[in-house]
């Protein structure tokens, strides 16, 4: 009997000190007075597929007979400038790779971290995990974390092709990066 009594007193002063009729408690505890702070950064994403230092590599090629890219994978080291001219000043560089992950049309599944080795954000990173269908004029892709002064930090990237070379596959990508931390 006296398990029973401590059993059923434990549960009553959990119950109350977690759960309250009008939920102060719990508003308390899943609240935080913390502001957001939410940093916009712009800049551009050099993928080089061409000549004696190409910035993507394959690593994995399609399935013998197919036609379509589906399952290709490149491996990158890109450089992150300030200006569309891949001549401007480097920021970083965006690391990872990218797969062709739809089997009927043109979309890339982009898993890659930003590192930024000048400016401001030295030292720190943005990764991002999603989904990128090329063909599209402008594309949304989540941020999945960071670390340094992006540590905890998430929201979107917004990336735009600003110049393509269909016989190459070189192009220059415009980033809109809106990332918030606490």
């Amino acid at each position: 009997m006296s398990s029973l009594f401590l059993y059923c007193s434990l549960f009553v002063f959990c119950s109350t000190l977690f759960h309250s009729t009008d939920g102060v408690l719990i508003r308390q505890f899943g609240r935080s007075d913390k502001t957001e702070n939410v940093s916009h950064l712009h800049f551009f994403f050099h993928d080089i597929l061409s000549g004696k230092n190409p910035t993507s590599v394959r690593i994995i090629g399609p399935p013998n007979g197919s036609s379509a890219g589906f399952g290709s994978t490149m491996m990158i080291d890109n450089a992150l400038t300030e200006e569309q001219d891949p001549k401007s000043k480097i920021i970083g560089r965006a690391q990872g790779f990218y797969s062709m992950a739809a089997q009927n049309d043109i979309a890339l599944l982009m898993v890659m971290t930003l590192v930024f080795e000048d400016g401001k954000h030295k030292g720190s990173t943005i990764s991002i995990l999603g989904r990128n269908p090329v063909l599209n004029d402008v594309r949304e892709m989540p941020i999945v974390g960071g670390t340094g002064q992006f540590r905890f930090a998430r929201g979107y990237v917004l990336a735009h092709t600003v110049w393509f070379d269909a016989n190459t596959g070189d192009a220059i990508v415009e980033y809109n990066v809106y990332v918030s931390q606490s």
